[in-house]
């Protein structure tokens, strides 16, 4: 054998430690613009499905006084306020109470009868309760204050 034969000399292939590192930071960087963006998405989807579960509510508030002539015992033993006995406790109504994300209520029912107060409190979370009136005024509370602003009897907004 002849030993002043060469071999040809493969060079390793790979990343150097420079382009893994911008590699890196640039998933890092979509990383922080997509999970905020993907947790208010998540978000906006539960509200918007307590919102529809809230205008049900209030379409079953109203065959309830078709019936009953009033809006008052719609709760929970007859009640005028708490736990609605006529609708699903809990938003999303469609699934079961234990992936809820908000507890519907009936706040108030005027002295007569006539008027309605509908509520949805979110279980987790800072995001403001909901509100449907028997008027059809529509509100939320977006800092949680328990206080309603003008600008906040609004959905949308």
């Amino acid at each position: 054998m002849n030993k002043n034969v060469q071999f040809p000399v493969s060079r390793q292939g790979g990343f150097s430690l420079l382009e893994l590192m911008i590699a890196v930071s640039i998933v890092g960087i979509l990383t922080m613009i997509a999970i905020p963006s993907y947790q208010n998405y998540l978000q906006s989807s539960k509200r918007s499905a307590a919102q529809a579960d809230l205008m049900a509510f209030a379409g079953t508030m109203e065959r309830h006084k078709a019936v009953s002539f009033s809006y008052a015992g719609a709760a929970e033993g007859g009640a005028d306020i708490g736990n609605p006995a006529i609708f699903a406790h809990h938003s999303p109504a469609s699934e079961p109470a234990a992936n809820k994300q908000y507890d519907l209520s009936i706040e108030s029912v005027s002295a007569a009868g006539t008027r309605y107060r509908l509520k949805a409190t979110p279980v987790t979370g800072n995001d403001g309760s909901l509100y449907v009136y028997s008027d059809g005024r529509k509100a939320w509370d977006k800092n949680n204050d328990g206080n309603l602003a003008s600008e906040e009897y609004c959905w949308r907004c």
